[in-house]
């Protein structure tokens, strides 16, 4: 949906959806290889000197973005809006992580991090660039003075593809099926929406009368990624693009690249 217009701040729109998504949120993703995206991850935030083990989740949803972490001897706090995915990612991880409810629009001081990220476009649930600032503020806030943040955002040929198309996953008896309401020539800088819808051949699974779950999302041109991560304190030290096979190459570009990945550090 190019041009829609926002009611309610991303953070609302966030966990209105993942509230309802937890249940299926792992079926959804479960094509996505993390332990190999995180290792990839991790080798470019050597090379810009990450030292320490001590990681700041945000929007971490059920976990599956800091469980590559914990055998790695990482000590993982993890927040997000949703109490619903942070009580799967409290089963996966037991009592070895600290959890928060949090929105990344009101973030609070949670400690003094050697690495903050925040992964799977959890970025662009925010609506607008004065949001972007405020949670990059935030983020910035619980980092510690050398310490590195990491994010993705989706780029438009994401929503001009996956956005704009219907996509059918069938898994354990699950039928998710995800239609992106974006054009194929969505503008930059665009909220766009999908709605993804659950049917199940089994009552038990608790999905069969699972209500639609709208996505609302806005795309970040590079130009107001960078502007915010200045307003915000930060200094951006690296970009990466990726394609859906989640190889990082440089330079970002969006008519073959999929995500950008940001790397920033505090300003001097």
């Amino acid at each position: 949906m190019q041009g829609t217009t926002s009611t309610g701040t991303g953070g609302e729109w966030a966990e209105r959806t993942y509230e309802a998504m937890a249940p299926v949120y792992d079926d959804f993703t479960a094509h996505h290889d993390y332990e190999g995206w995180i290792a990839d991850l991790l080798e470019v935030l050597e090379q810009h000197g990450l030292h320490g083990k001590r990681l700041l989740d945000v929007g971490c949803g059920t976990g599956k973005s800091f469980m590559p972490m914990l055998p790695r001897g990482w000590e993982v706090t993890g927040c997000d809006i949703s109490a619903a995915m942070l009580s799967l990612a409290r089963e996966k991880a037991g009592a070895s992580v600290r959890l928060e409810l949090a929105d990344m629009l009101a973030l609070p001081c949670l400690g003094e991090f050697d690495l903050v990220w925040a992964l799977d476009d959890a970025i662009n649930y925010l609506l607008s660039p004065e949001e972007l600032e405020r949670a990059l503020a935030g983020m910035r806030a619980n980092m510690a003075p050398t310490g590195l943040l990491l994010f993705d955002v989706n780029e438009l040929l994401a929503y001009r593809t996956f956005f704009a198309e219907t996509e059918v996953i069938e898994r354990e008896g699950r039928r998710l099926v995800w239609k992106g309401l974006a054009t194929a020539d969505v503008a930059p800088g665009s909220i766009c929406e999908s709605r993804l819808e659950v049917s199940s051949d089994n009552d038990e699974q608790g999905a069969a009368d699972a209500p639609a779950m709208t996505h609302r999302q806005r795309h970040f041109p590079e130009v107001e990624v960078l502007e915010a991560l200045e307003r915000a304190g930060l200094e951006c030290i690296d970009v990466y693009g990726i394609y859906t096979d989640g190889i990082l190459k440089q330079p970002l570009d969006d008519t073959i690249h999929t995500k950008a990945i940001y790397v920033a550090r505090c300003a001097a």
